[in-house]
């Protein structure tokens, strides 16, 4: 994937998935962060849980987004909420990015 850190400073991508997925850490508070989220087609958000509240935002591309046993197809301009303790994951059907929004921050995140 040709992605460049970005110019404005707002965050340096980070490779999550060799080849496959990038991080983009964006503002941050007490109580709430922005990530920004690059996948090629065929990548894949593992199925995970976390005891962060998260919103997710397709901002391009198109997803399977899992939450417990049913799955969502989002499309850009789509959002789905995740509740903390939640099982939940992500299959890129079409090269895109997601917005997350978590609720606290993610320490493992900033570290």
């Amino acid at each position: 994937m040709e992605m460049q850190p970005d110019k404005a400073g707002n965050g340096t991508l980070v490779e999550v998935v060799k080849d496959k997925v990038y991080r983009r850490m964006g503002a941050h508070g007490e109580k709430l962060m922005l990530v920004e989220v690059l996948f090629e087609a065929g990548a894949e958000g593992a199925r995970h849980s976390h005891p962060h509240e998260q919103i997710s935002y397709c901002l391009s591309g198109e997803f399977d987004y899992s939450i417990e046993d049913r799955v969502i197809r989002l499309k850009p301009g789509d959002s789905v909420a995740v509740p903390g303790a939640v099982v939940h994951g992500t299959l890129c059907v079409a090269k895109g990015v997601l917005i997350d929004v978590f609720t606290p921050p993610r320490s493992d995140f900033l570290a």
